[in-house]
């Protein structure tokens, strides 16, 4: 058996390989067609910086694409790897010999499980400390980024805001740092304003150095009182994530676990990225354990229509999962915000079908 399990586990290795470079050189042509434009802005650098930019770019996002298509690339390389072996007749052989095809797929299912937890690491160790440069857009040049900040919370409950943040520089320019304080759970109240020339943290500890900086009292008479330093859990490294929504799923579980404790406006999206992080993953095996039992046919007249039913497959848990996420912070169900429902229903719709579909299959 372990010849055999060495053949299944070389063939599906190989298709991974190829399925890999297939969607992700696929899905960075397709997004280079549409943004070239959006590189090719600073053209005046030179062609080799704008190549550069370019290569820089799309390096670092691979690990995003890959987060996205790992559950895809799965499928693919296991309908490339059983669909050769249904064409030459090879699972008629095996079937032959005595070995039940729950066994042969058996390889095929640990090595997705090994993957999943590659697709675990790169979700929780990788992507996060790259999240600020995943975060700059194709008309950014690394290292040269500017954005503007709106208040963006941090551990003390103070609200941090700024016309421009020059990332090269690790400088907030004119900032404004409202100080809270909670009155309970939820409720704030203002209790001063910190403003300045420049605010900046060049050793990205949390110190921030103010030039000309004040401290408005709420509700004092007195004039202002100078401030040299702020002291926040925001690093500059943090401001190209933390100022958009839309930039949360770069982080780990953790990170999220701390916003999230924080209680800030987007607590519900937080916990939805929370509980989507344990899910997703899971969502990928589970839309493989559905597709295996179709891929594993014996006549190869029927292979077609078996890859066309397991993509079917995988494109209705991909739909699904996306509506999920649409839903996840939205009082649909009883006006309630019902997170853990929207992560978990995938798994709780597609898992009873892979179990059904693996006691039917026919060995």
């Amino acid at each position: 058996m372990k010849i055999l399990d060495k053949y299944l586990a070389k063939n599906f290795l190989i298709s991974y390989a190829i399925a890999f470079c297939v969607l992700m050189g696929l899905r960075i042509v397709i997004d280079l067609f549409v943004n070239l434009d959006e590189f090719t802005e600073h053209a005046d650098l030179g062609a080799w910086a704008v190549l550069k930019n370019i290569f820089i770019f799309y390096g670092l996002n691979t690990s995003l694409y890959f987060r996205d298509f790992a559950g895809m690339i799965t499928v693919v390389a296991a309908a490339f790897s059983l669909g050769r072996m249904v064409r030459q007749n090879e699972l008629v052989a095996i079937m032959a010999s005595g070995v039940s095809l729950k066994r042969v797929i058996g390889p095929i299912v640990f090595l997705a499980l090994l993957l999943t937890g590659l697709l675990v690491i790169d979700q929780e160790l990788i992507i996060p400390p790259l999240s600020d440069k995943l975060a700059r857009s194709q008309d950014d040049i690394p290292g040269e980024e500017s954005y503007d900040v709106w208040f963006i919370p941090d551990g003390h409950g103070s609200l941090i805001c700024s016309k421009r943040f020059d990332v090269k520089t690790s400088t907030l320019h004119q900032p404004t740092i409202i100080i809270r304080r909670e009155i309970k759970p939820g409720i704030w109240e203002v209790t001063g304003r910190i403003s300045a020339e420049k605010a900046v943290d060049v050793h990205e500890t949390g110190n921030w150095v103010l030039t000309n900086g004040r401290f408005f009292k709420a509700g004092s008479l007195g004039g202002p009182q100078p401030i040299d330093t702020y002291t926040s859990d925001i690093v500059p490294k943090d401001i190209p994530v933390r100022r958009k929504s839309m930039h949360i799923p770069l982080l780990s579980w953790l990170q999220l676990r701390a916003l999230a404790g924080q209680g800030t406006k987007d607590t519900a999206q937080l916990w939805a990225q929370m509980h989507f992080h344990i899910t997703e993953p899971i969502i990928n095996l589970v839309m493989l354990m559905v597709c295996l039992p179709i891929l594993v046919c014996r006549d190869p007249k029927s292979m077609k229509s078996a890859i066309m039913i397991s993509f079917g497959t995988t494109v209705a848990c991909f739909i699904t999962t996306f509506v999920c996420k649409m839903l996840a912070t939205e009082p649909v169900l009883f006006d309630k915000v019902m997170v853990e429902l929207w992560a978990w229903l995938p798994v709780l719709i597609f898992l009873p079908i892979a179990v059904i579909e693996l006691d039917l299959m026919k060995t």
